[in-house]
């Protein structure tokens, strides 16, 4: 990871206005990434604007490999940065999906097949 990717990203998230902002370490949950970022903005509106800043700050201090998904609809979009995965939300959509408690630390482990 270059240094410094979720700080880049949580200072984005802390300037577009995004709401309810967690950060979700991934260490031992898996090989997907190494943390996750949960935000809410307020409307699909702000929810694709949220995204576009994020894209446009990543790419112009070289993260320039970004996957993006849900920008048509703004109810739920991911963005995989690579060492960190951002999921920005509708308020409604996010209790719904409830990534927090999904991936927190009290969720059961992966088990591995010996």
């Amino acid at each position: 990871m270059k240094p410094g990717l979720l700080a880049a990203v949580l200072a984005q998230l802390d300037d577009a206005k995004a709401e309810e902002i967690v950060t979700i370490s991934l260490n031992g949950k898996g090989a997907i990434a190494d943390d996750m970022v949960v935000a809410s903005g307020r409307s699909n509106r702000h929810v694709g604007a949220i995204a576009d800043q994020l894209i446009e700050k990543l790419k112009a201090q070289g993260y320039t490999n970004l996957r993006v998904d849900g920008m048509p609809q703004c109810d739920w979009i991911v963005l995989d940065a690579g060492d960190v995965i951002v999921h920005v939300f509708r308020p409604e959509v996010r209790g719904f999906y409830n990534l927090e408690k999904l991936w927190s630390e009290h969720a059961p482990q992966e088990r591995l097949a010996v």
